[in-house]
This record gives structure tokens, sequence and C-alpha cells, in this order.
């Protein structure tokens, strides 16, 4: 079935709620194993069809943001979710409490208890308006973004159309286009500071409510962190800065030589990696997906069903248009065992990617699309970023294909970005956790965190107050994990220093690094992240030294890059 033809029927909430209740009590009075198995497996179905449902609208709405009928069901959805998690939540207490759960743990895992143990630390009746007005907020955020329509060179572009223009060689109109973007982000700065300082607010409310002191807990409780803790979160941001700072420092400065731009660079500078331009794809959005279809044939018989799929069954809505939500996600619509691609081309390097990243993502549920308990689908968010961003690596094989003659180009840039986003992706979780630890901060003093942080992850970067919004120390509000989901985004950072070792290991060994991932991939997230490397036989990012290894064999490969020839 294509996406197109995917029904979609808004759901009576008394009709659900009405099923939840049934399959709690049945599992609670279920009088042998193989009668509480017949009701879990149930439950699972069950469970597929409305969070489809859900999915579909996710999915339309984002597509469309202009779309009243799918506004409204968000609207819906969002009201709804909030509500059904009580009955989530006692169905999970049903099946912790039952008396068949060794055999639930020998048959499933006990992973699935340990879960359910953290999602009970996440959720009360108490707290079912501030969800519900955490979603509203949430929302109106993605729809400001997705409304931006920005004035440059007398055309009118949404912020994704005009990136093409932040990276353009001419240093004249590369200010100007990060200038237009930063005038319409201090145009509606009002909006944005509002919304999070409701958003935070709103938060704090909600971990204490559940007996937290502030959001911090909680938090990482949503984010269903398993296997490690706050303080090994802090140790890796040590490491970044003792080991990773100084390399991405290093490549700034380069950069800085090679395109004649004084140092520390302007936000416009730093964005331009090559004097003669940064690499661009070839071809059209359908010959960036057809070049995909080429790698993941190359690539193993199970990428080549799984992409072709993708492209029969429309699953990849890739085009940048009027009204359309901000970024890029992969989701599952676990009804149809499909994943499902959202993305914005804009003609730049990122649109490869998204045909990398995002599919390592899709390619991940794929491969564990019929897995029971359907949580073991994918793993934790840190676990499921090391599929997209190792994959990303592995697309270097069809570099040639998806960029020609700015293959090389592209080969060095996307090494050099993975090791200067780290510093960044770091900062932004720092910046969440000083926030959150200090709730009553005004929208001046977030800023001024954000500014000071940068001076300390970010060096290279000049901030004087020349492009507006950006230079001020401000722009973390572009970034909408910041807002919609709060500490995802160090989970980037544990990922991209797993990916940078499967980098090292493709180096030597491409092959042998495939069976790697396959084994690491094929483990679905019925393992822990920790667990999941362990059998793998990866190591671990919380361990100091594969930071310092990858810093070290990355900065090597860089400096002795052959630049013959690229401008």
């Amino acid at each position: 079935m294509k996406f197109s033809e995917m029904p979609y029927t808004r759901p009576d909430p008394e009709e659900i709620i009405a099923q939840m209740k049934e399959l709690i009590e049945r599992l609670k009075n279920a009088e042998s194993y193989a009668e509480a198995r017949a009701v879990f497996l149930e439950w699972e179905e069950k469970s597929k069809v409305y969070d489809t449902a859900a999915t579909l609208v996710f999915v339309r709405q984002s597509i469309d943001t202009r779309d009243e009928f799918y506004n409204a069901e968000k609207d819906f959805w969002d009201e709804i979710g909030p509500e059904l998690e009580e009955y989530q939540q006692a169905w999970l207490d049903a099946l912790l409490a039952s008396p068949f759960r060794r055999d639930f743990e020998a048959e499933f895992g006990n992973l699935l208890f340990l879960n359910a143990e953290i999602a009970r630390k996440t959720f009360s009746p108490a707290i079912i308006e501030d969800m519900q007005k955490e979603n509203e907020l949430t929302s109106e955020y993605d729809n400001l973004i997705a409304s931006a329509q920005v004035p440059f060179e007398g055309g009118v572009y949404t912020l994704s159309q005009l990136e093409p223009f932040q990276d353009d060689p001419d240093d004249k109109r590369r200010l100007a286009a990060w200038k237009a973007k930063g005038q319409w982000y201090k145009d509606n700065q009002p909006q944005l500071d509002r919304i999070y300082d409701d958003l935070v607010k709103l938060r704090d409310g909600m971990g204490r409510k559940l007996g937290y002191d502030g959001y911090t807990e909680l938090g990482y409780y949503r984010m269903e962190r398993n296997c490690y803790t706050k303080d090994d979160v802090e140790k890796f941001r040590a490491a970044v800065q003792k080991y990773l700072v100084p390399v991405a420092d290093s490549i700034l400065r380069a950069q800085a030589k090679r395109i004649h731009r004084p140092y520390p660079l302007s936000f416009a500078d730093a964005s331009l990696e090559f004097r003669s331009g940064n690499p661009r794809p070839v071809g059209t959005p359908d010959d960036i997906l057809e070049q995909g279809r080429k790698f993941y044939d190359a690539l193993s018989p199970e990428t080549s069903e799984f992409f072709r799929t993708m492209l029969d069954e429309e699953l990849l809505d890739v085009l940048s248009t009027e009204g359309k939500q901000a970024g890029g996600y992969c989701t599952e619509l676990s009804l149809y065992e499909r994943p499902f691609i959202f993305a914005n081309f804009n003609g730049t390097k990122g649109d490869v990617e998204v045909v990398t990243h995002e599919a390592g993502h899709a390619f991940a549920g794929w491969m564990n699309r019929k897995r029971v308990p359907n949580a073991y689908t994918s793993p934790t968010a840190e676990a499921c970023e090391v599929h997209s961003m190792s994959m990303e690596f592995f697309g270097w094989k069809n570099a040639e294909g998806f960029f020609g003659p700015d293959a090389r180009k592209f080969l060095y840039s996307h090494l050099a970005g993975a090791l200067t986003f780290i510093p960044y992706g770091t900062m932004v979780d720092h910046f969440q956790h000083i926030v959150y630890e200090h709730p009553e901060l005004t929208p001046a003093e977030r800023h001024a965190e954000w500014k000071r942080l940068t001076g300390i992850y970010m060096p290279w970067m000049k901030l004087d107050g020349e492009i507006p919004f950006y230079s001020d120390g401000e722009a973390w509000q572009r970034q909408l994990h910041i807002y919609d989901i709060p500490f995802y985004y160090i989970d980037y950072c544990l990922a991209q220093t797993v990916a940078l070792s499967f980098w090292a290991k493709i180096q030597k060994d491409p092959e042998d690094a495939w069976k790697h991932y396959m084994a690491y991939t094929e483990q679905g997230g019925s393992r822990t992240f920790v667990e999941l490397l362990k059998h793998a036989d990866l190591i671990s990012p919380f361990d100091e030294e594969c930071l310092k290894e990858v810093s070290f064999t990355a900065k090597q490969w860089l400096e002795s890059f052959d630049m013959t020839g690229i401008e």
C-alpha cells in the first residue's frame, strides 16, 4: 500500500479507553501465562492501530501545516494523547505486577520491564493538563517556524529554501542571506521568547508535581535513559572540551585561511567551507533518490529491498514546499510495518545526508519491523542515531554518484563537519541543563548563557552583533529540539562518536565495518545502548579513550587529505 492510500479516520476516544480498560482487567485476571501472553499480544496489535493513526496525522500535518483538516486532527491527538497516557500507565502497572513476569522476561527479555519502570516515573494524572499545554506550545513553535516567509533578493523564501544562499561563495550575498534569516528570527523573537519561557516553567512545574527537584530528572526519564546518568553525560562533555574542541578549532582555523576570511569567523563565513563553494549534489531530487537506490542496491541485499520499497510505496516526502514544517525526520507506521522519511531538499549536501541519515533510521526500523513487542523495533534515541550517522559514512562509497566533481570536497566536508558538530551538540545539551536547573532565568539571561557557552565550545565563532539574532547569542532558538524534545541533543553527540568509530573501521576494512553495523542494527531495541555496543564489539562513547582516539585519527586524515585542485 502506498502512503497516499493509507486511510485515516479519527477514532472514538471513549472506544479506545474502553478497549484499554478491558485489556488491563484481562491481564490482571489472567490465570495462566498463555492467557496473559494472548492479552499482551492483543494490546500490541490494538496499539499499532492507534499509534499509526496518530502518526499519519503527524506526518500529513507536517507536510502542510496549512491543511485545516489535519491541523484539527493534530489538535485532537495533542489533547487525547495525554489522557490516554493514564491508561498506558495502568497497563504498565498491571504488567509489572503480573505473576507471570518471569515468563514474560524469559520470552521477551527484561528490558521491557526496565523501561516500564522508567515510564511509570514520567506520569501522573496530575500533569495531564500540563502535557496538553506542552503539546499546544510545541505546536505553536513548529507552526511559527513553518510559516516563515523571508524576503530576499526580490523573492520570498521559507527558512529551508533560504539555506543555499547562506553558503554562497559570494561574500556579500552570503552575508545578506544570513542577515535576512536572522532578521526574521529577530522580528519574531518576542513570540519565541514567550513560548520557551512558558515551556520551561511548565516543565519545571511538571517535574515538581511528580516529586522531582525540577525538570531535569523527569526529562531524563522521558528520554528513557536506562543505562547512563547525568554524571556520565557531564564526563562526556568534559572529554569533548578536552579532546574535540581543540581539533574542531584547528579545522575552522584552516577553513578561515582557505576561504581568505578573518578568524574568528562570522556565522556567514563559517558556513563557507571552500572558496569555490561548498559541495553540491548533482541533479534533481529525483536524481538524488535514484543515486540512493544505486547505493543501497550495491551495499547489501537487505538495503536494496528496503530502499526500493521506500521509493515504490511513496514513503519519502523530501521536497521543500510552502507551509511545510522545517527539518527532517524518520518515523514508523507500525500497522503497515513501514518507516516514513520527511525532509526538505534545498540543493545542499544535506539532501544527500537525508538519503543516508534518515534512511539509516528507516533501515533499522525495516530490519526490526516484525519484532515483538513493538517497542523493540527501535532502541533509545542515542542508539537510533548510531544507525543514521554511521550510514552517512557508508554513503562515501557512492560519493561520486551523489556529488560528481564535488565528491572530494564532500569527503573532507563530511568528516570535518562530524568533528565540529559534536562541540555544538554538546553545547546544546549543556545549555538545557543550565536552563532547567535555573528556570527563573529571564530570556535575556538565557541568551547570555548561550553566548558564554559559545566561547567555550565554539571559540572560532565571532559574536559581535553584525548578523541579527545569530551573532547576538540567540541562535539556540532555531534549534527545534530545544523547544520540542528537551535533552535529546546529546544523543546525536554520543552517536556521532560511535559513527566516527565506524568511519575508522570503514577506512581499514569496509566489509568488516558493515558486519559490525549489521550486528548492531539487527538487535533492534532489545538491549540498552551500552549493551547494543558491547554485543556488536563497539567501544562506548562514555569511555574517554573512544573520543580521544577518533579525534586523533580523524584529525590526521584531514591534515593529510590531498587538497590539490580544490579551491
